[in-house]
């Protein structure tokens, strides 16, 4: 069997390429064979190589590379990933392309229960074709780069791409609260620019709180294994999500995180158990300085948070489930050989 693996800008170290490339490795272990393309706007490809199932990823982004080629995939398996799902199937201008690519579907690919709610109640059609498949994780050799953080400072770390949707400004506005009254927090910020202007904000926060604050970049996926190690907690302030896989990293490595109210990180932070939920500024601080001041909160949700990763997050049974949705599409629809 040969899946093409169609992702939105996989040249970039973003959330959908580290989900591409660990279903792409799960799936060769399994024996199959797999090619990645990228599907976004700097796509040169004018038709699709050839493959038994073409495995799209971003149901939006999926759809307008589709209409670019002028031809459909005979078979194809759509992965909604966030903000197909929370944003662009609610977008007037964006929706009757996530739509279509739903409906003509063989299979769609949700990572959490609460998602399959969601999608089901706005297309009813489309349920009985929604799997849910929780996202695996992934073991970082060692070493992976050389980052250190200052002795004696805590860390929080924040791994995501720089756009609007992840509300970036907002942890750094809120956390030189706490680096006022408490001068030993340090801030990483690590991701590529998406949005050039949300970058600029970013990186000029980051100038103007310099003492305190490092915008790191891209950083290549198999270093940030020493940033989880570098780190005491890490955030994520974004509006939407999928099902985030930094967040899911980080709580393999045993590390405490501070979530935005969404879809995507209620589905894996159990508040208060895994991980801790701000709905609110308030909130924000309240925990983030819970966080800087009491060790033993910061251990707790952290042992418990791997715990929970390691029970529920297998790559293995990512790859054999999607490998078992694929083996039923072509039972259904053999590959046409002539």
């Amino acid at each position: 069997m040969k899946v093409l693996l169609a992702s939105p800008n996989f040249h970039q170290a973003r959330g959908n390429t580290v989900t591409v490339q660990r279903i792409s490795d799960g799936l060769n272990k399994l024996g199959i064979e797999t090619k990645i393309i990228n599907i976004t706007d700097d796509c040169e490809l004018t038709c699709l190589p050839k493959a038994d199932i073409v495995h799209g990823f971003n149901a939006y982004r999926f759809g307008k590379f589709i209409k670019r080629l002028g031809k459909s995939p005979e078979r194809y398996v759509v992965t909604m990933t966030g903000t197909d799902l929370n944003i662009d199937l609610y977008d007037p201008v964006k929706k009757a392309v996530v739509i279509e690519i739903i409906l003509h579907a063989e299979a769609i690919h949700v990572f959490d229960e609460e998602a399959k709610l969601v999608l089901s109640k706005e297309l009813p059609e489309a349920r009985d074709k929604i799997s849910v498949i929780h996202q695996g994780t992934v073991i970082f050799p060692e070493p992976g780069g050389d980052y250190k953080k200052e002795p004696g400072t805590f860390l929080f770390l924040l791994p995501a791409g720089i756009r609007k949707v992840k509300n970036i400004p907002f942890a750094i506005e809120k956390l030189k609260m706490i680096y006022e009254k408490s001068p030993e927090i340090r801030l990483w910020v690590a991701g590529p620019i998406i949005e050039e202007e949300e970058g600029d904000i970013v990186k000029s926060l980051a100038e103007k709180n310099k003492e305190w604050i490092q915008y790191l970049g891209q950083i290549p996926h198999h270093h940030m294994g020493e940033l989880y190690r570098q780190a005491d907690a890490v955030l994520n302030t974004s509006h939407s999500e999928g099902q985030p896989a930094a967040i899911l990293e980080a709580m393999e490595y045993c590390l405490p995180v501070l979530a935005a109210n969404n879809l995507g990180n209620r589905n894996i932070i159990d508040h208060q158990e895994t991980g801790l939920i701000y709905t609110n500024p308030v909130e924000f601080l309240d925990y983030a300085d819970k966080l800087v001041n009491n060790y033993e909160l910061r251990i707790k949700l952290g042992r418990a948070a791997k715990f929970y990763v390691e029970c529920s997050h297998s790559s293995e049974y990512e790859a054999k489930t999607l490998q078992k949705i694929y083996n039923a599409i072509l039972e259904k629809s053999p590959v046409n050989n002539e």
